[in-house]
């Protein structure tokens, strides 16, 4: 089949291939807080409270931004 059939043969809403995608972003985010967490918490246990607490709040709002990328379609209706 050619490139273009295939691009032809494509339907529904191109938004929710682009949300596919844009969720890359926030779950290479959410790997990078917990890898760095999990070193901190190695290289310093003592401190294991104020990591914790800033591992939460950095999940939050990676997966706030997933989130809000996925209302922002059917908001605008792209």
């Amino acid at each position: 089949m050619a490139a273009t059939e295939t691009l032809a043969a494509v339907t529904g809403s191109l938004g929710s291939i682009g949300y596919g995608l844009a969720a890359i972003g926030p779950g290479v985010g959410v790997g990078i807080i917990f890898g760095n967490g999990t070193q901190a918490l190695a290289r310093q246990p003592e401190a294991a409270g104020l990591i914790r607490a800033n591992q939460i709040l950095g999940f939050a709002s990676c997966e706030a931004l997933a989130l809000i990328g996925l209302v922002m379609p059917f908001v605008y209706g792209y």
